[in-house]
C-alpha cells in the first residue's frame, strides 16, 4: 500500500504519543510519502517545542534521529494547484500541500488532524482513520 502521512501522524510516532501503535500498525509495509513542507513542519513544530521549554535540546534530537529513520519518499507538489486547494477549500497552504500530495500520486492520507480529513475528504481525497 501506499499512503500520504501527514506531519501530526509523524510526530505523534517519533514523540511516542498514544497513537503511534495504530499509525505503525496502519503504515507498516507502506510506501510513505510526504510533501517536501512536512519536513519544515517537523522542524517547525520541535522548534516551538524548544522555545516553550517542552523539551530539551537532548530529546528534540533524539526525535529528530527518530523522524530521519523513517523511509519517507519526499514529493515535490505544484504550488499553483496548492493555492488552487487553498482558495477553494479555505485552508492553509501547509495543509493543501499535504492534500496536493495524496490527490496528486492518488494515496489516501492518514492525518490525526480531523479538519485537514474533512477538507481532505470534502474534494475526494480518501483518509486513513487512527
Amino acid at each position: 500500500m501506499e499512503i500520504t502521512l501527514d506531519t501530526s501522524a509523524l510526530i505523534a510516532v517519533i514523540t511516542n504519543e498514544p497513537s503511534k501503535g495504530k499509525i505503525v500498525e496502519i503504515s507498516n509495509r507502506s510506501k510513505i510519502f510526504c510533501p517536501i513542507s512536512v519536513h519544515w513542519e517537523i522542524g517547525n513544530a520541535f522548534s516551538a517545542m524548544l522555545k516553550r521549554d517542552r523539551i530539551n535540546i537532548a530529546q528534540a534530537q533524539a526525535c529528530i534521529q527518530a523522524y530521519e529513520e523513517i523511509p519517507i519518499k519526499f514529493i515535490e507538489v505544484s504550488l499553483v494547484q496548492t493555492l488552487e486547494l487553498v482558495n477553494h477549500l479555505k485552508i492553509y497552504a501547509y495543509d493543501a500541500y499535504l492534500i496536493q500530495c495524496a490527490q496528486q500520486l492518488g494515496t489516501p492520507l492518514l492525518t490525526l488532524d480531523k479538519s485537514l480529513m474533512s477538507a481532505a475528504q470534502s474534494i475526494g481525497v480518501k483518509t486513513l482513520e487512527v
